[in-house]
């Protein structure tokens, strides 16, 4: 559920609107809306969430490697720690250092996204999380600000970071940046497009998500006994979008034919995509279908004039993340997928020629605690974040780097870091590049008024 202040934001566009009538339906309201922010949007742009389900551990993400604060982080985790000298080959050298000589190393694992990092075309985000406004230690300690909803918690955490509300929530930033855009597409069914299943991200107010497999869209007589009998298909194509009398069965009617042309439509445009010549890894990790998911966002994004889109968000995932143990022989196999994904993904982009028009970006329940739980870590709150894309100012950090310690300045024990970086500073930043109004930011993300700065600048 959104905040009150984004429902007022909705209302007061919705009264400015209803000069066109006052008998004019919300729904139309809020469609017109999006028209208007959509009008001047001519070319393509596409953001892709790549969302870590268990809360990926931060400090063998991203991880110290100046002699000082590797030494602190490997007296932290010395069990878990890499050692210093396997990230010569993955420290990273931005084109303005940070202060003090810190420096930091990609996990040896996510080595192939290096070079898109020193390319300029990768940015580090450090230490961003789920805030309601910001918060320093002494404020977390004396309970003086709003904070999440239970902090540490899976479900709520990946629910707030997708939507700004705990579990339950009806809709998602990435859903309502879909709200403001749908109408300039020419299909508004296919703005938000989620090959993994199905995430509140996605969800928006009037915008709904579109779900596929890695294969294509999903058949709507699929689990039926048409034994692929194409009279039968015809007949029962017939009979679920026949119109009736009854108004509820006229909307499903009206519901199941959008289905079966929007599964025509995307199979026709996925039968004519583009071959490219960059192959996506198999997964480390058998369970893992994070590289095919994105190939699948690749084939979606080559076929785009096809679908009438102008606007698009999509959701991929992995799982597999919540390390409470054996945090040395799992993490890697899951980073080398994210690593070997990611790389793909975006030297695809590349041959496809929309790289500066495709922004990819990870998320994460939460970060975990930089001390040691015998082989594992236990559940945190900040991380470290990456963003990819040739729209990217990268080959830099954003964000402040965080004191590595246990109970230090900016942690609440156990180096579970208070974020200094706010998801809602994060995604405006790529709302704003994706064409979301300063005015209509609220609506997306009703705690951004809350924070002074809100373009993060790495766009």
């Amino acid at each position: 559920m959104v905040s009150d202040y984004s429902r007022r934001a909705f209302l007061q566009r919705a009264s400015a609107l209803s000069i066109a009538g006052a008998a004019t339906p919300f729904v139309l309201n809020l469609a017109a809306i999006g028209e208007a922010a959509a009008a001047t949007a001519s070319d393509y742009k596409a953001i892709v969430c790549v969302f870590l389900y268990g809360g990926n551990d931060y400090a063998n993400t991203l991880i110290p490697a100046d002699t000082a604060n590797y030494n602190l982080y490997n007296a932290q985790r010395s069990a878990l720690a890499y050692s210093q000298a396997s990230l010569a080959g993955t420290t990273l050298a931005p084109t303005v250092p940070l202060a003090g000589g810190r420096t930091y190393a990609l996990a040896p694992e996510l080595a192939p996204i290096l070079p898109i990092f020193n390319a300029g075309k990768m940015a580090v985000l450090l230490n961003v999380g789920t805030l309601v406004q910001p918060t320093t230690k002494t404020q977390y300690t004396n309970k003086s600000v709003l904070l999440p909803p239970k902090l540490l918690s899976h479900n709520d955490q990946q629910s707030y970071w997708q939507s700004s509300s705990p579990e339950g929530a009806s809709s998602g930033w990435g859903g309502r940046i879909g709200d403001l855009l749908q109408s300039g597409n020419a299909n508004p069914s296919l703005t938000c497009m989620n090959p993994s299943g199905n995430a509140v991200f996605l969800s928006g107010q009037t915008a709904v998500q579109y779900s596929l497999t890695t294969n294509g869209p999903i058949a709507l007589t699929a689990r039926t006994s048409l034994q692929g009998s194409t009279a039968a298909g015809t007949l029962l194509r017939s009979l679920i979008t026949t119109p009736v009398n009854h108004m509820f069965e006229t909307e499903l009617t009206k519901v199941s034919a959008r289905a079966l042309n929007l599964y025509d439509l995307v199979t026709n445009a996925l039968a004519v995509a583009p071959t490219t010549s960059t192959a996506f890894p198999a997964a480390a990790d058998p369970g893992s279908t994070l590289g095919a998911q994105l190939k699948q966002v690749a084939r979606l994004i080559s076929v785009s004039s096809q679908l009438g889109a102008k606007r698009q968000v999509f959701f991929v995932s992995s799982g597999g993340f919540d390390t409470h143990d054996g945090l040395l022989t799992v993490h890697p196999r899951l980073l080398t997928n994210l690593a070997d994904a990611l790389r793909a993904f975006y030297d695809t982009t590349v041959e496809l020629g929309v790289a500066s028009q495709v922004t990819t970006f990870t998320a994460s329940d939460f970060g975990r605690a930089l001390t040691a739980n015998n082989d594992g870590s236990d559940h945190g709150w900040g991380s470290m974040h990456f963003v990819l894309g040739g729209a990217v100012k990268g080959k830099a950090y954003y964000g402040t780097p965080p004191v590595v310690a246990n109970n230090g300045p900016d942690d609440i024990g156990q180096g579970r870091l208070i974020p200094t970086t706010s998801v809602d500073q994060y995604a405006a930043t790529l709302a704003s590049w994706f064409g979301v109004s300063a005015s209509d930011m609220p609506t997306v993300l009703p705690n951004i008024g809350n924070y002074s700065t809100t373009n993060l600048g790495f766009l």
